[in-house]
């Protein structure tokens, strides 16, 4: 399976925006319910925290595609 980079400019970017940036959910509320309903799995666990801090080198696969954050 491809990885995809999401790349960011600062220290870290919280889950619900990286599924933003990353064109997976268009809205906020979207993103919400995906990890919610348990979508979502952050360095291969399930994601419980919208707003967990995901850093370079961490990783995360939604909708079957996988993406890792990458620094500026």
């Amino acid at each position: 399976m491809i990885m995809k980079d999401v790349k960011i400019r600062d220290e870290f970017i919280k889950l619900e925006q990286a599924l933003k940036l990353c064109g997976e959910f268009s809205t906020g509320s979207d993103a919400k319910y995906a990890v919610l309903d348990g979508e979502v799995l952050v360095n291969g666990e399930t994601a419980v925290q919208r707003g967990k801090k995901l850093r370079p080198g961490d990783t995360f696969t939604v909708n079957g595609h996988d993406y890792r954050i990458t620094g500026a």
